[in-house]
């Protein structure tokens, strides 16, 4: 069976949940429009839209910390940048993020209800042409979901593959052969050419059922008595422009 994308997510807002998407435009160097476009600040973090840098995700609100995160499904319109933070069905707040009207609704909700954890006010944050990544490089994030399989089987419970916050998911792969891409090897997707940028190392946020928000598993601590590590993953790079969709075809 041939390796192929069967499912698109992207993150619009750092920590919360992703859009689904049935195919994206991609361009050379940069990441999926809106992927980690907005974060929201756990207290004063320094940040400077007009000089933005990558900072270290503790600096927001992340699953990491955070796991309360993942009770909360949200949706993100890129053509009026609303944003719905909703609950078991139910709308609860919901806000523009162009617009300090918008962002004040979101903020003010979140400052409720993370009131425990915050360090200070939240505060959502963008710059042009910024990602909020885990990674400093504008990457992809790659999932076999094979290997997913194969880690639940050992630990004896059915991942998400969620669970790992890709950006594509690709079966058809024996289970870890992504681990053994070395940086820099070409592949293609869908006719769009990448390049393996490195390994995912994986922190405690993998450890949050996204279902449920609790924390269930210990997946890097298994990894590193397991296999001696921790990744489960990897980032890539794109290298010429096109539309990525689910059902592509991945020729290494």
């Amino acid at each position: 069976m041939s390796a192929r994308v069967t499912t698109l997510w992207r993150y619009p807002v750092k920590g919360f949940s992703p859009d689904t998407l049935a195919a994206v435009d991609l361009v050379p160097g940069e990441t999926m429009p809106f992927d980690r476009a907005y974060a929201v600040e756990n207290g004063p973090s320094g940040f400077d839209p007009a000089a933005p840098v990558h900072m270290p995700k503790i600096k927001f609100l992340c699953l990491m910390r955070n796991e309360g995160l993942a009770r909360l499904a949200t949706r993100f319109d890129p053509e009026t940048t609303l944003f719905t933070i909703a609950e078991a069905g139910a709308t609860l707040a919901e806000g523009r993020l162009d617009t300090e009207e918008g962002r004040t609704a979101i903020e003010t909700f979140l400052a409720a209800r993370f009131a425990d954890v915050l360090r200070g006010p939240p505060k959502v944050l963008r710059a042009s042409g910024h990602s909020f990544s885990d990674v400093a490089k504008k990457v992809l994030h790659l999932v076999n979901r094979e290997t997913v399989r194969a880690l639940g089987a050992e630990l004896g419970v059915t991942l998400a593959p969620l669970r790992f916050r890709p950006n594509l998911v690709v079966d058809g792969l024996a289970p870890g052969a992504e681990l053994g891409w070395p940086r820099d090897m070409p592949l293609s997707i869908g006719g769009i050419d990448f390049e393996v940028v490195k390994r995912t190392e994986r922190c405690a946020a993998t450890n949050v059922d996204p279902a449920t928000g609790l924390r269930d598993l210990q997946i890097p601590r298994h990894l590193m008595q397991t296999v001696g590590h921790a990744d489960c993953g990897v980032y890539l790079r794109v290298l010429s422009p096109g539309r990525l969709a689910v059902g592509d075809e991945l020729a290494v």
